[in-house]
């Protein structure tokens, strides 16, 4: 379940970086009832972009921009409170890991939601059913 961050240089230290990212893979897997799943929780992966300050864009302007983006299967966060709830989570991690170097309305967020039957896993591909299976099984690590 990647969790891809873009980010203009200069909003976030390195240091700030692996925080941010430990707790938007938390938020992700609290939101989703399966904080410690063993199956789950190792494959919350991800990275951080930095662009090079004047290389992004917003209203068509050069500016500073803040990107959470989330890739899951259809099912992942269901509910409008679930998502919400990330939303709202992801936004303030973030705002408190630029330590006042970017603004809480200029962070956002989205989710993009993988076709059922596409989601791959170590050569698998999983359909919802095998996920949620392979998830249910698992258990706390």
């Amino acid at each position: 379940m990647p969790i891809n961050v873009l980010v203009t240089d200069g909003i976030l230290s390195a240091t700030a970086q692996q925080q941010m990212f430990a707790e938007l893979t938390a938020s992700f897997l609290r939101h989703h009832d399966l904080a410690g799943n063993s199956f789950l929780t190792p494959n919350v992966i991800g990275e951080i972009n930095t662009v090079p300050r004047g290389k992004s864009f917003a209203g068509g302007a050069s500016n500073d921009i803040v990107v959470v983006e989330l890739k899951v299967p259809s099912f992942a966060l269901g509910t409008p409170a679930q998502k919400a709830g990330f939303i709202a989570d992801a936004t303030e991690i973030v705002f408190r890991a630029a330590e006042g170097r970017h603004p809480r309305e200029r962070i956002f967020v989205n989710m993009v939601y993988a076709v059922d039957g596409l989601w791959g896993i170590g050569g698998k591909a999983y359909t919802n059913a095998e996920l949620g299976e392979a998830v249910s099984q698992a258990g706390a690590a």
